[in-house]
This record gives C-alpha cells, structure tokens and sequence, in this order.
C-alpha cells in the first residue's frame, strides 16, 4: 500500500456512499480500500486529511487552457460571443509551442488547486505546428490526467467563417495531424493518463466534408468527439442561412450524433432536439461562469438529466471564465441550477455529482475516475474551508463545501500522487513556468 488518507470528517465515496471518519488506501494508481475511523491499515506514505471534506477529484469536460495568455482582457471583455471571439483571434494567433506548453503547465496547476484531477482541453487554433504536443508535455511533466484534443477551424472570415486565415488550416492539415496525434499519443487502456480526441471548433467554424471525415476518424480509432454545439441564438441564423437547417440537424446530418460525442454548452436545443441528443447519449459539458459572463443563456441541466444525457461540468476558457477552479464551476452549477428551475432542483450533492461522475461520463472514462470505490483511479481531493468560513456549519460537510467557501483543494491526488499539499501545487518547475508565462501574455497583448 503506497498512500493512506485517513481522519476525514466525511469521505464521500460515491453518490452512494459516505462514510464519518473515512480513510482511503492507494496502490499503483488505484484506490485499494475505504473505511471508517479505527480499522486503517499500514501504508507507506499517509496524508492527514485533519477532519476535513474528501471527495473524489473534479473532472473538468470543456475548457480553453491557452487563453489563460489573455485573461480579462479589457478590450473583449463586455462584448457578444462573437464579438469577443473576433477581437481575440488576432492575438492567439501568436500562439506557438512554447506558449501552448507554459499556459497548459501554469493551466493544469491552477486546476488541480481548484480540485481538478482530469481535464480536457478544446485547443482549437493552430497557427504553427505541435501545440498538441506540448500540451501533452505539460501534462506528463506534471502528472495530470489529461484529455487531449486536437481541435480545429478551416473556415476563415475569407470563407464566411470567424477568424482570420492565420489561425486556420485546409481539412487534409487537420485530418492528417489528427491521426498522427492519435498515433503517437492515445492511450485506450484502463487508467490512462493521456488520451485524444477530436475537436472541431463548432460545426460553421469547418467545413461539412471536415466535420464528417472527423466522425469517420474517430470511429477508425475509437476515439471521442467534442465541438460547441448550440451555445449562441447567431448560430442559429449562421447554420440557417449557411446550411438551410439548425445547428443540431447539421450536427446529425454530419455523423455527429451518437454516444462517441460530448458538446459544450448546448443551451439553444428546441425540445425535439434535446430528445433526440438524450436518445443518441450525446453528452455535454455545462458551462455556468462563462455562460452568465457573456450573458448567452444556460442549459437546462435538470431536464437533460431527466432524459439521461450524461451532464459534467465545464470551466471553459480562461478568457471567459477568467479562472480556472472546478470548485467555483460546480458551485456556480448549483446556484444556477437553484435559480433557473427553483430550490429543489439542485442539491451540492446533485452538483458533486455532475462534476464527478456526469463529467466522466462525458469523456468516455467509463467507471475509473468520478467515484472512490476500490478499483477506481485514486484521484482524489481533500478540501479545506477556513474555520471562520465553516463557523456554525455542523449539520451537512458536503452542503457546507459548496454553500460556505471559497473552498480550496488542501490536498489534490492524482493516480495516487500528491500535485496539490497544504493548498500549494507541488511541480517544480511552476515559479519558472510563470515567469514566462507574463513574459508571452505580455507580448502577446502588446504586439497587436
């Protein structure tokens, strides 16, 4: 036994399962066995969790980690989502290797502080050639459980798309990286820390023949699907007069609709096409911050639980969202959900649930990560809320975590290794990290 985190006030196992007093044994990766307090076993390594909340890790389904080179940036800041998306376009088109790889490390360590131990990542601009590549780098240098995307756009403004030519590519670009990433990076086994997947930007942002070879290439693989599906009432009218039909039609009438997709944001669904997304088992990630940020709307997550989609959560990109913390994603879910359907609708444990299970559902982890049940990957998260915060909340620890706060991960473990300890990410090369990290925002802020 490698690892033992014991003296929890609550270990939340599962939807299921809590048990006061908890322990958490690990071994190899995998958590080995739970208990409650006095039947522990010998371990070679043990974490106090000092009375305080474990829950399993937070697996984030939709977010943009190079936008964290332009965070609230003021130009872009109050404007529509396709008025931001155009003001902003120019600048990533600085993007390059370096950039990808120190945003995706200061990225991934600001997620595991907000108790992320899975992420994806929507990298949809390729300027240059292996950002992929570098995100992937970060990640192993880290430790972090990391969903890879190569992402895409082929329509520029030229074609009556969005960005500018420089941060596009032509579909036998696209199609050819994607199977040599598929190639070099994915890992389908049991417990994997890196994964692919294909990603086109939003289904108007890539031409039809993309969009269906892409489906195609992911079925030759076997590997998932993710775009933004329905986010906007313009995508409407875009698909309308581009296509002749709405979003979701496109996305079925290009191979998009089955169990292999998860899509981001999915706020525009008429009824009819929510039912038929629930009947394919499409996912989505819902994305509350970014969404209320730029006031486009929000999911009706009650009802696509109702109907059985699989729902996670999102923190989308960091030049939305403007952070980075599953913690406040999952309690902005829970506020939202409160707010949109009324005060039964959405419970903390509703909303841990959705950032644990639902999300690993969305990206295809079957039963490893999202609970803490022996054999599940040990990802896990001990979260400390300051006393003065905490005072008088007695009766509910998980009510408590999402109610009071802020909440931050004290401890974060990913496949058994501590990248979070005493509330400080633990990578070493992070001071280094963000001091080029300023250096490239800087510039790339500057230079346009």
């Amino acid at each position: 036994m490698e690892l033992l985190v014991r003296d929890a006030e609550l270990l939340v196992v599962d939807g299921e399962r809590e048990i006061p007093g908890g322990w958490l044994a690990t071994a190899g990766g995998r958590v080995t066995a739970v208990g409650p307090a006095g039947t522990e076993p010998e371990a070679q390594a043990t974490v106090s969790a000092a009375g305080r909340l474990i829950t399993p890790g937070l697996v984030n389904t939709h977010h943009h980690i190079y936008q964290n080179l332009t965070r609230a940036y003021a130009p872009a800041v109050n404007g529509s989502l396709f008025d931001w998306l155009t003001t902003l376009y120019p600048l990533w088109a600085a993007l390059d290797e370096e950039a990808a790889h120190v945003s995706a490390y200061v990225g991934m360590a600001e997620l595991l502080m907000g108790g992320c131990t899975t992420s994806s990542d929507h990298l949809y601009v390729h300027p240059r050639p292996g950002l992929v590549d570098a995100e992937i780098r970060a990640a192993r240098d880290i430790g972090f459980r990391f969903h890879a995307t190569r992402g895409s756009m082929t329509r520029s403004v030229e074609d009556g798309g969005l960005p500018p030519r420089s941060v596009t590519q032509t579909d036998e670009e696209v199609l050819a990286d994607s199977e040599r990433l598929i190639r070099a990076h994915h890992d389908p086994s049991p417990g994997a820390l890196i994964r692919v997947a294909l990603v086109p930007c939003s289904p108007f942002s890539v031409t039809r023949e993309l969009m269906t070879a892409t489906a195609e290439l992911a079925e030759r693989h076997d590997v998932r699907l993710h775009t933004h599906l329905a986010e906007d009432r313009d995508e409407d009218t875009y698909c309308l007069r581009t296509y002749g039909c709405r979003p979701v039609e496109y996305f079925e009438d290009t191979g998009w609709m089955s169990d292999r997709t998860w899509v981001a944001h999915c706020i525009y669904p008429n009824d009819a096409e929510l039912r038929r997304l629930a009947a394919a088992g499409v996912g989505v990630a819902h994305c509350p911050s970014s969404n209320m940020l730029i006031g486009g709307g929000t999911a009706r997550v009650r009802e696509m639980r109702e109907m059985g989609l699989p729902v996670g959560i999102g923190c989308d990109g960091s030049a939305s969202t403007d952070h980075a913390s599953l913690w406040m994603e999952t309690r902005g879910a829970l506020l939202l959900g409160r707010y949109r359907d009324g005060p039964g609708a959405m419970t903390a444990r509703d909303a841990l649930d959705i950032a644990t299970h639902g999300s690993a559902r969305c990206l295809g982890r079957g039963d490893e990560p999202g609970h803490l049940r022996p054999g599940a990957c040990a990802d896990l998260v001990v979260w400390d809320l300051h006393e003065v915060a905490r005072a008088g909340a007695f009766s509910d620890p998980v009510e408590a975590w999402l109610r009071c706060g802020p909440a931050r991960a004290w401890t974060t473990v990913v496949a058994g290794r501590v990248l979070v300890d005493r509330g400080e990410p633990v990578p070493p090369g992070l001071a280094d990290a963000l001091r080029t990290h300023g250096r490239i925002a800087r510039r790339m802020q500057q230079d346009v």
